[in-house]
């Protein structure tokens, strides 16, 4: 995980090769679409502790925007925000709400998203739902804001 921006896919399935990853490969295709440097994405098991160790690993490995996909719904194991939030120095409300609202206005089911956006160290991350449609329509606003807050994390002005 060396570059400056990581895909971490959230799935039980995926993890033990039972189901192809669709979203992770989604979002590192838009953000290399938007001239960011990421590696294929990581996928990890659902759970609290793989996330918040998996964001942590590519924190130190030097990223500093994380996209996460899947585990953001209600399901028993969709534990993905706790995860984040574990290592969170910051939240972002906005980003996860814009989240949710396109999200939702796309499919009512958009609501159950649980997802959370903030900074961790000097790294953006931002949960996104699994779906290849959720990525799709999330991608665009994580890009929209991503290199302005990776600016700002290292010091760089409002303009």
């Amino acid at each position: 995980m060396s570059a400056e921006t990581v895909v971490i896919t959230v799935s039980d399935r995926s993890a033990a090769g039972e189901r192809a990853d669709t979203g992770g490969p989604a979002a590192v295709d838009a953000l290399r679409a938007a001239g960011f440097a990421c590696n294929d994405a990581v996928i990890v098991p659902d759970g609290e502790d793989s996330v918040a160790d998996a964001l942590t690993a590519a924190i130190a490995a030097g990223a500093r925007l994380i996209v996460t996909t899947g585990g953001t719904g209600i399901g028993p194991r969709d534990r993905t925000p706790e995860g984040t939030a574990r290592v969170l120095d910051r939240e972002l409300p906005g980003i996860a709400e814009e989240l949710r609202r396109r999200g939702t206005a796309e499919k009512p089911a958009g609501m159950l998203s649980r997802g959370r956006a903030g900074v961790a160290g000097d790294a953006l991350v931002v949960n996104l739902p699994g779906s290849p449609a959720a990525v799709a329509s999330g991608m665009p606003v994580v890009i929209s804001v991503a290199r302005h807050a990776m600016d700002q994390l290292h010091g760089g002005g409002h303009g």
